[in-house]
């Protein structure tokens, strides 16, 4: 389900093969210590918490081990330890067990998404998935989309010049678009009319990507009811509003009020602004959520794997999702700090995204 390679992915330290059951007990308690509390853990703790009796002093010499190998490191002055980004990357890809979403949880985001992709747009769906996400999640959940997912309504054709005319489309959600169309020379009036009225008995309750393939098809069938000018009119209206240029691109984040919980120091407070700093820097994070495009499953990004959020760091786990015809026209997921409950939110996103998928036909 998850795939765990991201790009710039730093290379694990050497020897973690070679770490013997208690060293990864001990080092598992570390960072699950950290994941729950973000406070550094120290070897009189850890001793208490591991099954095999071990006293504080071999306990000291295994974290020494695990700190020579940059699993950990010692914060300040700080007797205790935390996992390093390597450390974390480490845990997540050998060690963690993925945990399952309950029953209910599922049920949650089901039924609210199911109830809202009924009655409204694609945009209103997305948006309560990413209510729910960032609620079970306790993160700020973020969906990357490509704004031909509203769908059609009606499509209009408004000469301008006699070889320019304006391409109105009007979503269900009642989103306008205006687009300028180079028409070939000598269209009439009546070649618009036409073309309009073609589109408008395919195109209605369909998004860009369907009306797409529902119009290759139309056209290859209806060929001869339709005039040459009248052909070339339709076939440029259609290229003009589905090429999916990587610039038609919205970024919705909710929830940036679940990274001002729990913070501990002044430090974490400084993390979190530097995050939402990030987080308004808009193209930033679509470039970091569509190099997530072109990976199936859950990907996910720990602290400085991804430029973008070094600075405040942060991880991101997101996962693509897809429209009827299966083409991936997006990517949703959460981004908070390091410590994450990965176990829960990585089969969350995966859910989440795949729900999507379904709404969508994908």
């Amino acid at each position: 389900m998850a795939h765990h390679d991201p790009i710039n992915l730093m290379t694990p330290p050497a020897g973690l093969a070679q770490l013997n059951e208690r060293s990864r007990e001990i080092f598992r308690q570390i960072v699950e210590s950290y994941l729950a509390t973000g406070e550094p853990v120290g070897s009189r703790n850890i001793s208490r918490l591991i099954a095999v009796p071990l006293s504080p002093a071999s306990v000291r010499n295994v974290m020494a081990d695990l700190e020579q190998l940059g699993l950990i490191y010692a914060p300040h002055t700080s007797a205790g330890r935390l996992p390093t980004e390597a450390g974390l990357r480490f845990f997540v890809d050998a060690l963690m067990q993925i945990g399952d979403m309950t029953e209910a949880e599922q049920q949650s985001i089901q039924s609210q998404l199911a109830a809202v992709g009924r009655a409204q747009s694609v945009e209103a769906a997305l948006d309560e998935a990413l209510t729910r996400l960032s609620g079970l999640t306790r993160a700020a959940a973020v969906v990357l989309t490509a704004k031909s997912n509203t769908r059609l309504k009606h499509i209009e054709f408004v000469r301008l010049e006699p070889e320019r005319a304006l391409v109105v489309l009007v979503g269900e959600d009642g989103q306008v678009e205006n687009r300028v169309l180079v028409l070939p020379p000598g269209v009439p009036s009546s070649a618009l009319t036409e073309a309009s009225n073609f589109l408008n008995a395919r195109i209605r309750g369909r998004t860009l990507a369907e009306a797409r393939l529902e119009l290759e098809t139309a056209l290859a069938h209806d060929r001869a009811e339709l005039d040459q000018l009248t052909q070339k009119v339709i076939a440029a209206g259609v290229a003009s509003w589905s090429g999916g240029n990587s610039d038609e691109r919205q970024l919705i984040v909710r929830g940036h009020a679940n990274l001002l919980e729990d913070l501990h120091a002044l430090e974490d407070l400084e993390r979190v602004r530097r995050l939402f700093d990030d987080l308004e820097t808009k193209r930033g994070v679509v470039d970091l959520l569509g190099r997530a495009e072109s990976a199936e499953g859950v990907r996910i990004f720990i602290g400085s794997e991804n430029k973008l959020f070094s600075l405040s760091g942060s991880s991101t786990i997101v996962s693509p999702y897809s429209d009827v015809t299966g083409r991936i026209v997006g990517v949703l997921g959460v981004i908070g700090p390091t410590r994450l409950n990965y176990a829960r939110v990585i089969p969350t996103v995966d859910y989440a995204a795949r729900l999507v998928s379904r709404l969508l036909g994908g």
